[in-house]
């Protein structure tokens, strides 16, 4: 593939009457300019490696062509020369290199932080929006405590505390041999303090990789400088916060966020090692003088734990202008002062304590179940507020009736549990060679609570498997009650069975996008009560499943111990499928790509709940398309249609979004296979809601939106267009022909979410925007007041 250096042209030759730029956004996925364009030779006009406008080569200098002069590929109808295209090509942002494979171990992270965007719709920014924020924020806040107290588990309880302070398990892991008391001789190493401290380095390190992750993409994706808004833009009161020149620049949010959860993982690690040398001096186990110092070093860790949390309470996003702006000292010395506070706790933990032995477990059952409980009522609490909201400004298609947000938390909570018990039951097991933790094993393994938790997995999975059955019979029934339909639609020629069922359950089955509310709403209450369960039986017996069930009735003791031993199971292979994946994506590019759809949805909000979440690729595509489109519009005065496939649709309309009110109504969109409404309009309703599209209509000159019956992601936007003319174009025949004709003698395949630009469809639709379209700004629209603007090429009619 050609390259070339930024080469805009500088200005017309042609009539601005002449001039059409087609501005192509592929979806989901990716694809190559090569196959946007149709053509193998291809320029890159602007941009870099991750991500670029091309051209073919003959469109390099369209804008030059003398008047008159038809492009090699012909005109219109009406005589007008066909549009230049365009392809920006975004991929690389989400499925470039194999690091990308590392953000598999993200995935809370990213799910908790697309919950901050699920909030129902508001018409006013009002305490119970901001509390809603705020609760999120402190929901992913728990996150990182946990994923930071997994690896102390692993590290300082497992390895450290539990399997070195044991003979047996030290001698069959010869590589602990040096801090096991009994095989080092009494080695310097051997004491508890300085066994945790040696193994706090790996969980800090973590952290640190955290940090350097963060700091990198925030470096790279949070950096693109929005449009600069003009001066019409500022007095206007937009619709939507899409439309607010800092939406898309999360600078100073993520970095006060970033600090404040470095701070919280260091100060994780430092109550793990500098907790137990502390209890042990209280209860007379060493000198008065480390008695004090570790009561001050526990008052200094509250002390941190307190700024942490005022730091993620104290302010959200700042979307009104893009703020580029510092935080205080006191944000920004949170990790150094964290990072301190570790290496005192270090320094104190690794004071000589010959007496000191380690038995048992260190309290992680306390932990683990404290930040249960936590989750828990944050959820709750979410979901009070989510109704009050809901109440406010109800809207009759909001997914789970505006609960999407508390369901897709306690989600994100439920896979951070799986993955933090996934590690620490299979390091346990790996370990612990003589049989199951708590039963004639080496050490006592993983914490009672997050046994507990693995056990709830079974009961989940037995009641997601009878909600899956019940939905395959719906839908079957809705194949059989679809073939009369697909009878009228095809009404010509002999028709057949396999032929029939196959569209009418292509149909069916693309409906079934419209049941993830049941399937998320389901799968959260059900891990809400099962939580709950869990923390209880934890608490109120100390033991684990099929130990707290012994002498019960056989059915129950029986049911205990199958659940447990399955849910071991089951957590331990999706651990295994997890890293397995993570490998195969790192050294394999399709397998990448494959994980880069998961990101290509997941990542497109900005980070405003979590910093360590994937980085937002739309921070660095939007401003891409508002300056190409402004510039472009701006340096010609050309017509431009952005053309929208999936998910590139709804980049498109944010896009637009961040132009100025007048070069808004100088653009007209064409989606296809848009999730706008059927995703995003349902569960964002705050910014992709009825009343934010029917405003996109109503600014931009002209809207046209092709979907199909057999596309499981995209749909009709159902946007009320008034006296305007329709945004939704009636459903595109899929397939094109039901049988074998003269201009298709072959069958015509189902082509669902893809190749809408092979359809006749697309292009008749984009000649009908680009007649609508002028050269000029449009006329002042009637009832707005605003002035109009005419230039010497002539004036819009909007």
């Amino acid at each position: 593939m050609d390259r070339a250096t930024e080469a805009a042209p500088p200005g017309p030759s042609a009539p601005a009457e002449e001039l059409a730029l087609e501005l192509l956004v592929h979806g989901v996925g990716g694809t190559t300019p090569a196959e946007m364009l149709d053509d193998p030779r291809t320029v890159r006009i602007t941009g870099d490696e991750r991500a670029a406008v091309y051209r073919r080569p003959e469109d390099v200098h369209a804008e030059d062509r003398p008047p008159g002069e038809a492009p090699p590929e012909g005109a219109e109808e009406g005589g007008r020369p066909r549009p230049i295209p365009e392809a920006y090509v975004w991929s690389n942002l989400t499925s470039g290199n194999g690091s990308r494979a590392l953000w598999l171990l993200l995935l809370p992270f990213m799910v908790v932080n697309l919950a901050h965007w699920m909030r129902p719709s508001s018409r006013h920014r009002s305490r119970a929006v901001r509390g809603y924020g705020m609760l999120v924020r402190l929901a992913g806040l728990t996150l990182t405590l946990l994923l930071t107290a997994a690896a102390c588990e692993v590290a300082l309880d497992l390895t450290a505390w539990q399997c070195a302070g044991t003979r047996a398990c030290a001698a069959e892991h010869s590589w602990l041999g040096f801090v096991s008391p009994e095989l080092s001789d009494r080695g310097w190493w051997s004491q508890p303090g300085r066994r945790l401290a040696l193994a706090s380095l790996a969980p800090a390190a973590l952290m640190a990789l955290l940090w350097f992750l963060s700091r990198r993409t925030w470096s790279a994706y949070e950096s693109a400088l929005p449009l600069p808004p003009d001066a019409e833009a500022k007095e206007e009161t937009s619709a939507t916060a899409l439309a607010e020149p800092g939406f898309w620049y999360g600078r100073r949010l993520v970095a006060r966020l970033r600090a404040a959860h470095t701070a919280a993982g260091l100060l994780t690690v430092a109550a793990a090692v500098g907790t137990p040398a502390a209890r042990f001096d209280r209860q007379g186990g060493g000198p008065v003088l480390l008695d004090v110092l570790g009561r001050i070093l526990e008052g200094a860790l509250a002390l941190g734990f307190a700024l942490v949390l005022w730091v993620v309470c104290r302010r959200g996003r700042s979307e009104r202008r893009a703020d580029d702006r510092r935080d205080g000292r006191l944000v920004r010395a949170l990790p150094a002062a964290a990072l301190a506070l570790l290496a005192l706790s270090l320094l104190y933990a690794s004071w000589s304590r010959p007496h000191w032995g380690s038995e048992g477990r260190l309290p992680g059952d306390f932990t683990f179940g404290s930040l249960v409980l936590v989750q828990g009522a944050l959820v709750v609490v979410l979901g009070v507020v989510a109704y009050v909201l809901q109440r406010r400004a109800p809207e009759s298609r909001t997914a789970l009736g505006g609960q999407g947000g508390p369901a897709v938390t306690m989600l994100a909570c439920a896979l951070g549990g799986v993955m933090s018990g996934g590690v620490a039951q299979r390091v346990g097991d790996w370990l612990d060679g003589a049989g199951t933790p708590g039963q004639g094993s080496w050490i006592p393994g993983p914490p009672v609570m997050l046994t507990w938790q693995a056990s709830g997995i079974p009961v989940l999975l037995l009641a997601l498997l009878v909600l899956f059955v019940f939905l395959a019979v719906r839908t079957t029934r809705r194949t059989r009650a679809g073939i009369p339909r697909v009878h009228r639609d095809y009404p010509d020629g002999p028709h057949d069975t396999i032929r029939t069922r196959r569209i009418a359950g292509t149909r069916s089955r693309a409906r079934l996008t419209d049941e993830a509310p049941l399937l998320v709403g389901v799968t959260a209450g059900f891990t809400l009560l099962l939580g709950a369960a869990a923390l209880a039986g934890a608490w109120a017996t100390g033991e684990v499943p099929a130990e707290a069930a012994r002498g019960e009735a056989d059915f129950v003791s029986g049911g205990a111990q199958v659940a447990q031993a399955l849910g071991s199971w089951f957590i331990g292979l999706g651990f295994v499928l997890l890293v397995t994946s993570g490998r195969r994506a790192y050294r394999d590019a399709s397998a990448r790509r494959t994980i880069g759809i998961l990101w290509d949805v997941g990542t497109f909000w900005p980070r405003a709940a979590h910093p360590f979440a994937p980085p937002c690729y739309a921070e660095r595509a939007v401003p891409d398309l508002s300056w190409r489109m402004a510039t472009w519009t701006r340096t010609t005065g050309g017509r431009l249609v952005i053309s929208g496939h999936s998910q590139g649709s709804v980049l498109a309309a944010a896009a637009a979004w961040q132009l100025s009110p007048r070069a808004r109504r100088r653009v007209a969109l064409l989606t296809y296979g848009s999730p706008l409404e059927r995703l995003y309009g349902r569960w964002f309703p705050a910014h992709f809601g009825p009343r934010t599209l029917h405003a996109l209509h109503r600014d931009i000159d002209c809207w046209r939106n092709l979907h199909r019956e057999t596309d499981p992601i995209g749909g009709p936007v159902r946007v009320d267009a008034g006296e305007g003319p329709e945004v939704d174009r009636p459903p595109l025949r899929d397939p094109l022909a039901y049988g074998r004709t003269q201009l298709l003698p072959l069958p015509a395949p189902i082509l669902g979410h893809s190749e809408y630009q092979a359809d006749p469809a697309f292009a008749e639709e984009r000649a009908l925007l680009l007649a609508r379209l002028r050269p000029a700004v449009p006329a002042p629209r009637p009832g707005t007041g605003e002035e109009g603007t005419q230039t010497s090429t002539g004036t819009s009619s909007g």
